[in-house]
């Protein structure tokens, strides 16, 4: 168990002991598949505890140029980096950092491919295309959604890929099943499968939860032994975020407050939703909290509130089965992937310190953040 007390409040702690446990469902998924997975910062980027990530994977994937760097000068490899534009400023160091480059458009992949030539690495491009088909519920995170900004349609390649598209990365999922995939397989390879002899590697980007308790592993590793039979050509890379460190550690807080309005209770916290732990709001979902149950089925009841000047800054209700105290710890569960990497400092409010408990049960504080912290991110 974490000795609390050893880490300051608030502060994100991920326990080495899960990282390793989901780490090593990962690598025996890849292995036992024969397919890569590589870790997306997008969801995960906290970079003191990436030498424990390369004793499981060798590569990570990049939205931008400053993640394709931290994949180069901190994870020691270079990354799978896919953006839904490029600039000219950019691409050059983008080029210096990459092993794979994604373009998300036809004109992207015209206009920067003779530069990838020129630099001579031997750099391996690709398109991303839309199958135009996704089971994400919640739009905000529906890459498919009509409209949609991400990918190629079928309708609109050629029949001969343009020289120099080696890949083709599809992305369409969010902490979804391998049944999803097995349907979404469907629809890609309908609309795709005419092109897949002319490319080497297929991306299926993210979202695969394979490390939630619900999870049938040996199920994604039949489809994609399957999928592999039916192409052996094709490279096959996954590339989840939140299935690494899923539920592998919490976030710490202090009851500072206590108000009452109508009846309503609500426990002011030194931490905020929407700073600290924006996808509670944005998803939305109420998030699991130690030592307590949802709903307003037990004697003490409390909505938890963060101490932002947002009004909407707030969640709940909570069951607990005492009445909190100023000072009180409150510990929320599963707060390590889509956190650290979403939050601000609205408010100049006291940020997360970030932390680790290492297997050998000791603390290890990578992080603790100052008032010249926010005052140098607004000039």
């Amino acid at each position: 168990m974490i000795d609390f007390a050893q880490f300051p409040s608030p502060c994100y702690i991920m326990e080495e002991e899960l990282l390793r446990k989901n780490l090593t469902l990962i690598k025996s998924v890849a292995d036992r598949a024969g397919v890569e997975i590589i870790l997306a910062f997008k969801s995960f980027a906290m970079w003191r505890s990436f030498p424990i990530f390369r004793e499981y994977i060798r590569h990570s994937t990049a939205s931008s140029v400053y993640e394709a760097r931290l994949a180069l000068e901190e994870f020691g490899s270079k990354a799978h980096t896919y953006s839904p534009a490029y600039t000219e400023r950019d691409f050059p160091e983008i080029m210096r950092c990459s092993s794979h480059i994604t373009f998300n458009s036809m004109a992207q992949f015209e206009r920067f491919y003779s530069m990838t030539v020129a630099e001579g690495s031997g750099i391996s491009c690709g398109i991303r295309v839309n199958p135009e088909y996704s089971e994400v519920e919640t739009e905000l995170y529906n890459p498919c959604a009509p409209g949609t900004r991400f990918g190629i349609t079928a309708d609109l390649l050629p029949e001969t890929l343009p020289q120099g598209i080696e890949g083709f990365h599809c992305h369409c999922h969010c902490e979804s099943s391998s049944y999803e995939l097995e349907r979404t397989l469907e629809h890609l390879e309908n609309k795709f499968s005419r092109w897949f002899p002319q490319i080497k590697w297929l991306n299926l980007g993210g979202g695969h939860l394979m490390t939630r308790k619900d999870y049938d592993t040996e199920h994604l590793i039949r489809l994609l032994k399957e999928l592999r039979t039916r192409y052996p050509h094709l490279q096959i890379i996954l590339e989840p975020g939140s299935a690494f460190t899923w539920q592998t550690g919490v976030l710490t807080s202090e009851v500072v407050d206590i108000v009452e309005s109508r009846g309503i209770k609500t426990a002011i916290l030194n931490v905020s939703f929407t700073c600290h732990m924006p996808d509670c709001l944005e998803m939305p979902y109420q998030p699991a909290v130690r030592g307590a149950e949802m709903g307003n089925e037990g004697k003490y009841i409390y909505r938890l509130g963060g101490n932002s000047c947002l009004s909407g800054d707030y969640m709940g209700l909570w069951s607990f089965n005492h009445e909190l105290q100023i000072g009180e710890r409150i510990v929320f569960e599963d707060m390590i992937h889509y956190t650290m990497v979403k939050t601000n400092m609205f408010n100049g409010i006291h940020h997360p310190a970030i932390a680790i408990w290492t297997k050998e049960g000791k603390a290890e504080i990578y992080k603790q953040f100052s008032y010249e912290d926010y005052r140098d991110r607004m000039s």
